[in-house]
């Protein structure tokens, strides 16, 4: 029997053994580790997947998921350094992940009503296409989307700086290609999102009547939905199909430091998953410390019997790492498969929209989905990592210092 105990080979059996002896005390300890797991997981799907829904509504509010145009007008946007020709257009609607394509030409302008003027940036867009790759159309308040030339949708305080409500006319005086133009518009839509910058400078005006303004014949960008959450691959995919002087942008190009300072909470946000970790790492400890407890006796006899305190130290830690791992991948399975569901069913939009005024300013629009990543089953693993670590600070310290003697006269 002596020999036995002597073989490092035989703990690992000897653990799983141990484990289903007391199936109880182990389906316990498997069921703590696997909810943690879950936790750990959905904790950081919800987190990036909201960070994700905000970049990505304050994108369709502000520019787009992605947009195709030239590196002169992305670090100048003045309509003369446009789109040179739409011949790509039909190219790269085909291509994996783009779900819809959107001229757009967008330049400065003077806006005027009968009672004053404001400078703003207006938008031509195609109106059948335009609510596939903006929420601007979805957030109208009052009135309606653009439907024909001679129409224009004004932001709300827009509207209200110009004193101009429903069904008057406004006066748009650019200068561009064409030289200085003029065109009257009536108002047929007033957009109020919450976002500031949307609800005060808004112009929406048919693609047409921007081309008629500008005089550019084509657009000076190409605004894109995309599979959400692949915007930079694909971005990246695009710059294959397209000419040398035309690029993709994905969305954090695109809001530039709005998107890092939406980014900026990452740091903390992993200090506090840590802590989870933590408390996880202790709640499996706990476990195991009683577990340990209650086979005083049981061990006192194994230790009669020629097993010394190391190597007892070393089966408890590794029944704590056997039932963790298994509890681990339990874990992954379930919290993988509830977080990929919550990544394709708007669940948590309905609770967030819940709360009203506070999350529209967000721009997050309805939907809120979870991120999935590989890197969660590792912030996962920490806790077994943890919990191995406390095993043999504190349950294993237990077992070394065990008297065998006294140990058998426990009851």
């Amino acid at each position: 029997m002596q020999q036995n105990f002597s073989g490092m080979a035989a703990l690992p059996r000897l653990a799983w053994r141990n484990l289903w002896r007391h199936r109880r005390r182990t389906l316990l300890l498997m069921l703590v580790v696997a909810y943690t797991t879950i936790t750990t997981i959905l904790f950081w799907g919800v987190q990036d997947g909201f960070t994700q829904s905000v970049q990505l509504g304050n994108a369709r509010f502000l520019s787009a998921p992605a947009l195709i145009t030239t590196p002169q007008y992305f670090e100048d946007p003045d309509p003369e350094q446009g789109l040179p020709s739409l011949d790509f257009l039909a190219r790269i609607q085909t291509q994996p992940g783009v779900n819809a394509a959107a001229p757009r030409l967008e330049f400065p302008t003077l806006i005027r009503s009968a009672y004053t003027a404001d400078a703003a940036k207006a938008r031509g867009v195609d109106p059948a296409l335009e609510a596939r790759v903006s929420n601007i159309p979805t957030a109208i308040a009052a009135g309606r989307m653009l439907e024909k030339p001679g129409e224009v949708v004004l932001g709300q305080q827009l509207a209200e700086r110009l004193d101009v409500r429903l069904g008057e006319r406004v006066v748009l005086d650019t200068s561009a290609l064409a030289g200085p133009q003029a065109l009257g518009l009536q108002v047929v839509g007033l957009v109020q999102s919450g976002i500031a910058p949307v609800d005060r400078g808004t112009v929406l005006v048919h693609l047409q009547d921007a081309r008629l303004l500008t005089g550019l014949q084509t657009a000076t960008g190409v605004a894109l939905d995309v599979t959400r959450g692949q915007e930079a691959r694909i971005a990246e995919a695009l710059q294959l199909v397209l000419p040398q002087n035309i690029r993709a942008y994905d969305l954090t190009q695109l809001l530039g430091g709005l998107s890092s300072a939406i980014g900026t909470k990452q740091s903390s946000t992993f200090l506090i998953g840590m802590i989870f970790s933590l408390f996880a790492a202790l709640a499996v400890t706990s476990t195991v410390l009683v577990s340990v407890l209650e086979r005083t006796r049981e061990f006192g006899m194994m230790g009669a019997i020629g097993m010394n305190p190391p190597r007892l130290a070393t089966m408890v830690t590794l029944e704590t790492v056997l039932a963790t791992s298994i509890g681990w991948g339990v874990g992954l399975v379930l919290g993988y498969a509830l977080n990929f569901w919550m990544a394709t069913q708007n669940v948590l939009g309905p609770i967030f929209a819940s709360y009203g005024a506070a999350w529209e300013i967000l721009g997050t629009g309805g939907e809120i989905y979870t991120a999935q990543s590989p890197l969660y089953a590792l912030y996962a693993a920490l806790t077994i990592v943890l919990a191995a670590f406390f095993s043999i600070l504190i349950p294993a310290r237990r077992v070394l210092s065990l008297n065998p003697a006294e140990a058998m006269r426990t009851e």
